[in-house]
């Protein structure tokens, strides 16, 4: 299976912002974007030419990495964004907060979406009761997510357990009886990271 394997602090720092890969070590000092908030590379500080294609490009690598997914899938996203009633970007972006790693680490199950890839290819997730390990997998409103029960005794998940977590208003997530639920849609307000989606559209509209 094709993945990603540049380094996570290194992605963050090309892209110029935060892409929050890492998990708490994204909000601590140890944060690569708070030591050297430059792209890495030796040549990082020269001047570089700001085309209307550069800038483009980079929206498009910065969303990749932010969720973690290689090109053709997420070509794919946009051919679909497309197909689909409403604002292309907006539905792409809608189908991203929608995969399952995603909806875990919006649940606070996992501290990056990396770790809640992990945890979902480990098949500690439960879709409406049924064990799904598809990351990719695309949840619907009213599907409940549960942490499996033989897995709740996991170092990972034992943390969990009453905590506080801050989520989106579209998802819910009991960390008493680990059971969240998918309340609503994802809206565009609901996406943190600073996005330009419209650029993506342009860029692949060519």
């Amino acid at each position: 299976m094709a993945r990603n394997i540049c380094a996570d602090c290194r992605q963050c720092r090309r892209e110029g912002q935060k892409l929050f890969l890492k998990g708490e070590r994204c909000v601590s000092k140890k944060c690569a974007m708070e030591r050297r908030p430059v792209p890495p590379g030796m040549h990082a500080m020269a001047r570089r030419k700001n085309s209307e294609y550069n800038m483009q490009l980079r929206e498009k690598q910065k969303v990749k990495r932010a969720y973690g997914v290689l090109e053709k899938q997420f070509r794919e996203y946009y051919e679909k964004g497309v197909a689909q009633k409403g604002v292309t970007g907006e539905n792409m972006l809608a189908m991203l907060e929608k995969r399952l790693d995603n909806v875990v680490y919006r649940m606070g199950i996992g501290a990056s979406r990396k770790m809640s890839r992990q945890i979902v290819n480990h098949g500690h997730i439960l879709v409406n009761g049924k064990r799904v390990d598809i990351p990719s997998y695309q949840v619907k409103l009213g599907d409940e997510i549960t942490i499996k029960e033989t897995s709740r005794d996991n170092a990972l998940f034992k943390e969990l357990r009453g905590a506080k977590i801050v989520m989106p208003k579209w998802v819910t997530f009991d960390t008493e009886n680990f059971v969240g639920k998918i309340v609503d849609n994802p809206k565009r307000d609901d996406i943190d990271l600073n996005i330009n989606e419209q650029l993506i559209v342009e860029l692949y509209s060519k």
